[in-house]
Formats: structure tokens, sequence, C-alpha cells
């Protein structure tokens, strides 16, 4: 499933958008969003993970997979900040899955013993590949402790990306413009679970489930991030690794405005979205 070796940007790379697609497959297939067929079956260790594939008698499973593979360009092109799939039931926001992308620059550093310029060994394949399947095992595990979604429900993406290298006509394949409202409203009390994260000397990828309260049957206290908002803008969604440890009253001042409240309309982020998807025969 992994490289055997992640020493290389472009291992890294194909790490992390293996992450992605191995993340956004056991959300639809623990949320029964399509059958057993659109489903291949690999394993990882004793966990048995079932993987998207183009399924032609499952037009919405072939989407999904269209639009990871958009995501993955935008990876690729290291354009993208954060990717959000929505579970929706109009007009609120059932389950948000959100997944934040950094980019890192190896900086050689000397070697005093040869005297010349080299990189320095970074972080342990070994470790960067527990850390994923320990990810991958956490998501599992809370997948099986979210109550069951409400029949008319609506699949939704969003990528968010970083403005000063992302290129203002730049779309990803199957991807447009989103015009759509920055707010995503829960109808309840939502709950932030923090799902883990994994970094490379290249790459860092983190994962976050918001759902309301009451639908989470049971949870592992560690995964908790308590007082979560009742409304959620694109800006809030960005929300850096320090700003995260604040009092919950300054995250949810941040997080209750929308982004042109924050940062004015003419640095709004650049945000795109393909075409939603209406999941009315779930297996």
């Amino acid at each position: 499933l992994f490289p055997e070796s992640i020493t290389t940007e472009q291992q890294s790379l194909v790490l992390v958008k293996r992450l992605l697609a191995i993340s956004v497959s056991c959300i639809t297939y623990m949320r029964g969003l399509f059958p057993e067929s659109s489903y291949g079956t690999r394993y990882l260790d004793d966990l048995c993970l079932k993987i998207l594939r183009e399924d032609k008698s499952c037009l919405g499973s072939l989407q999904i997979v269209k639009w990871i593979q958009g995501c993955f360009d935008a990876l690729e092109k290291q354009y993208v900040n954060l990717g959000f799939y929505a579970l929706s039931s109009n007009p609120t926001v059932t389950e948000m899955y959100q997944f934040k992308f950094k980019y890192k620059k190896k900086v050689p550093q000397m070697d005093i013993s040869s005297n010349h310029r080299e990189f320095v060994a970074g972080l342990c394949s070994k470790d960067v590949k527990q850390a994923s399947r320990l990810l991958l095992r956490t998501l599992y595990l809370l997948m099986q402790d979210l109550g069951p979604l409400p029949n008319d429900i609506t699949l939704s993406m969003k990528l968010l990306y970083y403005n000063d290298v992302t290129p203002k006509d730049y779309q990803p394949p199957g991807f447009k413009e989103d015009g759509s409202p920055g707010d995503l409203l829960f109808a309840g009390d939502p709950m932030n679970l923090k799902v883990g994260s994994v970094s490379t000397d290249f790459h860092f990828m983190k994962v976050r489930v918001t759902t309301e309260k009451k639908r989470v049957r049971k949870a592992d206290s560690n995964l908790i991030q308590k007082n979560g908002p009742t409304e959620i803008s694109h800006q809030g969604l960005d929300c850096e690794e320090e700003e995260e440890e604040e009092t919950s009253k300054i995250n949810l001042l941040n997080l209750a405005f929308s982004q042109e409240e924050v940062i004015g309309p003419e640095k709004k982020r650049k945000v795109s979205e393909p075409e939603k998807l209406l999941l009315n025969s779930r297996k």
C-alpha cells in the first residue's frame, strides 16, 4: 500500500495520495454510500481496507474517484491547503471530513565530517508508516461509532488553496469555482474529532472529523476538541496548529465570521468544488 522507503519528495507524494484515497474510501464504505461492488479489498497488517474503484455500474463512486484524482492534481502542484468532504441533509451539514495539507522545503545541511553539503537523514520511513497505520485505524474505529445517516444525503467536496502560489484561473480537472456561501451550518451542537496526522520530510497531512455531538455514540476523549462551533466558515476551516490550542472563546470568534468579514473580499480564499452528488439509493 505504501512505498517501501519514504526518503524522496516523490515517495512522500505517493504516500499522501494513497492516504487520502484510502481515507475517503473508508469514509464512503463505512457510511454505506456505495455498494460493495464499488470497492476492492486490500490489507494493511490485520486491517481490511475497502478501496474505491471505477465501478461503471455506480455513477456515484465513479464521480468520487474523479474528485480524488482532481485533488491529486492540486497536491502535485502544491496548491491545495485544505480539502473537505461534507455529508449534508438539506440545508444543514451532518458530517464533515477535513484533510489539511502542508508542504515542506527540505534544506541542505553541512556534513562536517565529509566537508560537503548533503541532506541529513530526516523522519524515519518506519515511523511515517506507523503514523499512517494509526491514522487509518483511528478513522475506521471512529466510523463505527457514528450514528446512521439520514436518507436524503448529499455529498459535496471543496478545495481551499494557498493563494500566494495558486494561479487565479487554476481549477483541478472536474472542479469549478465555488459560488456557494462560505458558511457550513450544523443543525445541532457539533463536535470536532482529531483523527490524526502524518508528517514526512516533504509533506504534512492532518485529518479531522466534525459532526453533531448527539451522533457520536462514544468517542475516545483524546480525539475530542471541545466546544465546537455551530457555524464554520472557509476561513475557520483553515486553522493553524497554534490557533487550535487557543481558548474556545477565541476559536468561536474566529469561526463564526465569514471569510469576507475576517480577511476582506479582496483577499478571499480561493475555493473550488465539483458538482454535488445526491445519494438517494445507498446500500
